[in-house]
C-alpha cells in the first residue's frame, strides 16, 4: 500500500465518483479504477459496494480504511510542512476560515495573541458563511473555522470563544431611536438591511417577521458589515448585526442599538476543527491562545 494509492482512494470517497477523483489527482479514469482494484486485492476485501453503477458506497472495510487513510495522509502532510518550514527557517502556516464580521472585530486580537506566543506564523484568512466554511473544513482546505453557526456533530470539536447577541441598529434620527427594546410588529414596513443570504442570522430574522405576520421589505441583503453600518447611519433603513460590531458607534452616538423582543438573539462564536484532522503547530497554538482570550472575556463580562 502506497501513499499514492491512499490519495486516490480518499479522492474517490470524497469526490463521490471516479471521474471527479481522476480530475482531482490528475490521472485518467481507467488509471484510478485500476488503482482501486489493486488496493482492494491488497486489502483482501471490497472497499466499495458497486451494486449501483453510479453510486459507489463504502463497505465496512472501506469505511475503516478511509478512517486510517485520512489520518495517514494528514500526518504525512504535517510532517512535510514541518520539515519544509524548518529547512526554510519559517515558524509555520495557518489557514483559518471565519465570518467577515469576526475577521474585523475579533480575529485581530486572537492573531495578536498568536503572534506573541508563536512569532513568525504566516496566517491566511478565508471569509464566508458557516455552511461554506464547514464544507472547506471537511475538505481540509482550512485547519480551523471561527464561526457562529456550528452543528453539534460528533466529527467536530468545538470551543466556545465568545458569547454575543444580535442587535437591531438604527440611526439616532430614526423614529425608534429613543426606545431600549421593541416588538417585531412595530417594525412593519421598515427597510431591512441584512448581511448574508444563507446565514442563520438572516433566517432567524426573516422567520420572526413571517411568524408574526409582520410585513417587511428586504431593501438590501448580502452586504458587508461596514456597508450596513454606513447605510444605517445615513438613515436608509435598520440593520441587524452582532453587537460586537457596533460597540464603538453606539458609544460615540453614531448608532443606537435596540433589543428586539420575541426573537432569539443569541450569537455565540465557536472555534471548530475536524477531530480526525491532524493540526499544525500553529493551529494548536491558535486554539490555546484563543481559549485563553475566551477565559479573559468571560472574566470581564
Amino acid at each position: 500500500m502506497e501513499f499514492q494509492q491512499l490519495e486516490v482512494f480518499a479522492a474517490v470517497v470524497e469526490e463521490g465518483s471516479i471521474s471527479r477523483a481522476a480530475a482531482r489527482v490528475c490521472r485518467t479514469q481507467p488509471a484510478v479504477s485500476i488503482s482501486m482494484k489493486k488496493l482492494e486485492e491488497e486489502m483482501g476485501a471490497p472497499l466499495f459496494d458497486r451494486s449501483e453503477r453510479h453510486n459507489h458506497q463504502l463497505t465496512a472495510s472501506g469505511k475503516l480504511l478511509y478512517s486510517y487513510a485520512t489520518r495517514i495522509l494528514e500526518i504525512r502532510k504535517e510532517a512535510t510542512a514541518a520539515l519544509r518550514d524548518l529547512a526554510q527557517g519559517r515558524r509555520g502556516n495557518l489557514r483559518i476560515g471565519t465570518h467577515e464580521s469576526t475577521s474585523l472585530y475579533m480575529l485581530p486580537s486572537l492573531l495578536h495573541a498568536l503572534n506573541e506566543a508563536h512569532p513568525g506564523v504566516k496566517t491566511e484568512v478565508v471569509c464566508g458563511n458557516s455552511e461554506h466554511l464547514l464544507r472547506m473544513l471537511g475538505h481540509r482546505m482550512i485547519e480551523l473555522a471561527l464561526i457562529a453557526d456550528v452543528p453539534d456533530e460528533p466529527q467536530l470539536e468545538r470551543h466556545l470563544i465568545m458569547r454575543d447577541e444580535l442587535a437591531l441598529i438604527a440611526s439616532p434620527g430614526h423614529r425608534l431611536a429613543g426606545v431600549e427594546h421593541v416588538d417585531i410588529r412595530k417594525l412593519a414596513g421598515e427597510f431591512l438591511i441584512l448581511q448574508g443570504t444563507k446565514s442563520v442570522m438572516r433566517e432567524t430574522i426573516v422567520r420572526a417577521f413571517q411568524e408574526s405576520e409582520t410585513p417587511f421589505n428586504l431593501s438590501v441583503e448580502n452586504i458587508a458589515i461596514e456597508a450596513i453600518k454606513r447605510m444605517v447611519v445615513g438613515n436608509v433603513g435598520i440593520g441587524f448585526v452582532p453587537r460586537m460590531c457596533v460597540r464603538e458607534e453606539a458609544a460615540n452616538g453614531k448608532l443606537v442599538t435596540i433589543k428586539l423582543d420575541g426573537v432569539r438573539n443569541e450569537w455565540n462564536l465557536w472555534l471548530v476543527r475536524r477531530k480526525e484532522q491532524s493540526l499544525s503547530r500553529a493551529a494548536r497554538t491558535f486554539i490555546d491562545v484563543s481559549l485563553a482570550v475566551a477565559r479573559s472575556l468571560e472574566r470581564d463580562a
